[in-house]
């Protein structure tokens, strides 16, 4: 389904069929004055009602995800939704130009004149240029709004996966070794987010070598509580392939059924597990069972899909994790190894993410790592990440209420806190101040395109005002002021830049709000995303739309200006 409420999408189709009806009455109303008109309207209220069924056929399409494998008919049904939309669109409006036009001249002597000037034909010349500078402004500020709708796309995304996949807050230790004594701190913490509806859950995390049968690869080792890490990242609900219930119980993972799935091909295919031809189904059952207490049983760890790939492994594999922090042998410090069995695999989204993160029990981190009694830090989530900074207060407030003692300083100075709270915002402070940096460049370069379409309306103002000089002298002559033809002039090149900005606009509306409603796919093992991000914000749209209003006025102002200084005598000197 698109991603709007059911309702407001019946609405809108609901106005699409009213609009399309409208196309074709007045189609049958223009069929005795212009045939090829009719023909015209006729085909804008055919496009509505294709409209309505492919958008309503491509709701009903199955989303994709991840390696989802790609089907040909349903990409065809999206993009012809999106397409019969925003030519639909586009002849709907230009249905409605003429009734706004017909409006203005019927307000006052300035706006008469200057949509008359708008909508006169008789100039072929003259016509082309109008059209040529409506077309100009169109197309600079669809560009425009669909670059910055796309951008603040990958922005909301990129945002969206890291507050997925890390905490909002984080509380750790200012120096290394982890700290203690976190029962009270955490239970503290929980007891202040209580009232916000918070979740905070303690986390051993550690640098390690994952190693398997056939290849190695560096990962960090997070250890986590099952019962609360589902409150704080999403790390449940992005599993592909496996349970998070056999992290809880790995004995699960040496009997397998056949039909469990443990792996994806590159193309999204189901890998099963199959019979397990190490223990023959022919022999006696009690056999079959002392083999089968003959399996090591293995800590279950999850590790992301790009660390599988890398790793060559499946779920049910065993892998080695090797710790930097060893223990002293005879030939020196010997790193410390685990064996553990791979109890699932996730897709988080972010390549970062899936090529190095490997989770498993806190209690195993914790005798991994030589942490015993001890964790690295508290994760904590909040409802609304964007409001982190009302809540960050009164997580201080718990953290300094129940945090170990600092050690003295031997100088009496102050002491260093034991403990630091952190939010998303401050850890990724340059990475989102880069993206606004990058979008506000981005508008202000496409901006000048706005004002390169802009000298057509000039042109086409100073064209005009050489043409019209007779009848800019007889209207001088009948008592028009020179404030009122520089008004005409200017409320021209204005209409002229409004509709071509009202063109871009929807027309970058209805292509950028398709896209987001029914996607466009992208093979997610080249971009490593499934979809084409876009975000359709009304603030950045109308924000367009005014600096090209802004910048059209400001290009009538010097034709205007000289076609108010036009003498009456000069314009009818030769006449």
């Amino acid at each position: 389904m698109p991603l709007i409420p059911k309702p407001v999408y019946i609405a809108f189709l609901v106005a699409v069929a009213v609009v399309s009806v409208l196309l074709v009455i007045r189609g049958v109303r223009r069929m005795k004055t212009s045939l090829p008109r009719a023909l015209f309207w006729w085909f804008g209220g055919l496009l509505g009602v294709s409209f309505g069924v492919l958008s309503t056929m491509a709701a009903r399409l199955p989303v994709t995800r991840g390696s989802t494998p790609f089907v040909l008919k349903n990409e065809l049904v999206r993009f012809g939704a999106l397409g019969t939309g925003v030519i639909f669109l586009l002849i709907s409006l230009a249905a409605l130009l003429p009734v706004i036009l017909d409006a203005l001249e019927r307000r006052s002597f300035v706006s008469y004149v200057g949509a008359r000037h708008v909508r006169a034909t008789k100039s072929g010349f003259l016509t082309v240029i109008s059209v040529l500078s409506m077309a100009g402004v169109a197309v600079s500020s669809c560009a425009l709004c669909s670059v910055t709708s796309i951008m603040g796309g990958f922005g909301a995304d990129l945002k969206r996966k890291i507050l997925g996949n890390n905490a909002h807050i984080v509380i750790d230790a200012t120096r290394p070794g982890g700290f203690g004594d976190w029962e009270d701190t955490l239970t503290g913490v929980r007891v202040a987010l209580a009232s916000r509806g918070g979740a905070a859950t303690p986390v051993v995390a550690g640098e390690a070598m994952g190693s398997s049968a056939s290849n190695t690869a560096g990962s960090l080792v997070r250890g986590i509580d099952p019962d609360s890490i589902s409150q704080v990242i999403d790390l449940v609900n992005n599993i592909e392939v496996g349970k998070f219930e056999y992290l809880r119980d790995p004995e699960k993972l040496t009997s397998l059924p056949p039909e469990e799935i443990i792996g994806r091909g590159p193309g999204g295919e189901p890998y099963f597990k199959g019979p397990d031809f190490r223990q023959p189904t022919d022999v006696d059952p009690s056999v079959r069972e002392y083999l089968k207490q003959q399996t090591r049983v293995y800590p279950g760890v999850i590790i992301g899909r790009e660390l599988a790939k890398s790793l060559h492994v499946l779920v049910g594999d065993e892998i080695t994790l090797l710790s930097p922090m060893g223990e002293l042998g005879p030939t020196g410090v010997m790193p410390r190894s685990r064996r553990f069995r791979v109890a699932a695999i996730f897709y988080s989204g972010m390549y970062e993410y899936d090529v190095t993160h490997a989770y498993v029990l806190m209690d195993e981190a914790q005798k991994f790592f030589s942490l015993e009694g001890k964790i690295t830090h508290i994760d904590i989530r909040v409802p609304d990440p964007e409001r982190v900074q009302e809540v960050r207060p009164a997580v201080e407030a718990a953290v300094a209420a129940s945090a170990p003692a600092a050690d003295e300083v031997p100088d009496g100075g102050k002491p260093p806190p034991v403990l630091r709270v952190r939010d998303w915002m401050e850890m990724n402070r340059n990475l989102f101040s880069a993206l606004k940096l990058e979008k506000i460049a981005t508008f202000i370069i496409l901006s000048i395109a706005i004002a390169v379409a802009s000298f057509c309306i000039v042109c086409t103002l100073l064209l005009m005002v050489t043409e019209k000089g007779k009848e800019i002298a007889i209207l001088k002559a009948l008592g028009a002021s020179d404030n009122a033809v520089m008004r005409v002039f200017m409320l021209e090149g204005i209409i002229i830049g409004a509709i071509g900005t009202v063109f871009g606009v929807g027309t970058a509306l209805a292509c950028c709000t398709g896209l987001s409603w029914f996607g466009v796919r992208l093979d997610p093992d080249v971009y490593y995303i499934d979809r084409l991000p876009v975000n359709v914000n009304g603030s950045d749209y109308a924000m367009v739309a005014v600096a090209a209003l802004i910048i059209c006025t400001i290009a009538t102002l010097y034709p205007a200006r000289a076609a108010s200084k036009l003498s009456p005598v000069d314009g009818l000197r030769y006449e």
